[in-house]
């Protein structure tokens, strides 16, 4: 008897989207699940856990997330590749063993530390040119 492995399906939340975005957003194909504001103290794997008792708005935050669990590559690109024509400054992100053990808040805060980290480095570099005269 051969036995089949438990597939655990990709789950994509949603933060800082109002009600038309993420109706938008489920318009492009992607199942969005909304994270409300009273989930800021929970453990991220609470919230991956409990998405069937989730409820609420999730354009608390100023910022706007997506972030992804148990998504393969594939499933990250899709979703970018969906999300960013119609959306400017999401920030991107997965689940990953230490995130899924941290507050959602934190979580958050660090995603902005990364995010604007990486903004600075891409201006830092500029829209110069490289040329190799040798």
């Amino acid at each position: 008897m051969v036995s089949e492995a438990l597939v655990i399906p990709m789950k994509i939340f949603g933060i800082g989207f109002s009600e038309q975005e993420i109706e938008e957003l489920r318009r492009l194909g992607l199942d969005i699940i909304c994270i409300p504001e009273y989930c800021r103290d929970w453990v991220v794997s609470s919230i991956v856990e409990n998405t069937d008792e989730l409820e609420g708005r999730c354009d608390w935050h100023f910022k706007k997330f997506i972030i992804m669990h148990n998504a393969s590559n594939e499933d990250i690109k899709r979703v970018i590749k969906l999300v960013k024509p119609k959306f400017k400054d999401v920030i991107f992100a997965t689940t990953t063993e230490t995130s899924l053990t941290w507050r959602l808040d934190d979580l958050l805060q660090e995603l902005i530390r990364e995010d604007e980290y990486f903004k600075r480095r891409k201006l830092a570099k500029g829209p110069f040119l490289e040329f190799n005269l040798f």
